[in-house]
């Protein structure tokens, strides 16, 4: 039994979700990177694009999650974990330059089927990043260089 779980824990879900934004890379960057701009569109959180730093997300009744930065590369690449210790997740923002404007990649990985959390959130996550793409993408509408 031992062993079969294990095996069952190296398979992990991700949610994919991708969006073409009309905004080059470096604005769409600035709202994944820059907190006050985080937090017209998705969550308040003290983020930072620097690989090992430390910093939480408001998730309101889901509480304060902590996050660290885990890879960057500038105007292309942020990936940070989520709910350390608790879910042990990662967020991972692929940006790709699309004509004038951004195709917008999101991978949120780590999800355990298995474990009911885990599987609840999972559901309830994949239509939220559903939405919330789109609500970027209004933001981004609304906002100045």
């Amino acid at each position: 039994m031992t062993k079969r779980r294990s095996l069952r824990k190296l398979r992990s879900e991700t949610i994919h979700v991708d969006q073409f934004l009309p905004q080059p890379p470096a604005k769409v960057w600035r709202m994944l990177t820059e907190p006050d701009r985080l937090a017209t569109w998705w969550t308040a959180g003290d983020i930072r694009p620097e690989v090992g730093h430390r910093f939480t997300l408001d998730m309101g009744r889901w509480g304060v999650q902590p996050c660290t930065v885990t890879e960057v590369e500038e105007e292309r690449l942020l990936s940070y974990t989520f709910a350390e210790g608790e879910m042990d997740w990662t967020i991972t923002w692929r940006l790709e330059p699309e004509g004038a404007g951004t195709r917008l990649f999101l991978a949120h990985s780590g999800f355990d089927l298995d474990d009911p959390r885990h599987e609840m959130a999972f559901r309830n996550m994949s239509g939220g990043w559903a939405k919330m793409l789109p609500h970027l993408a209004s933001k981004l509408e609304e906002t100045a260089v």
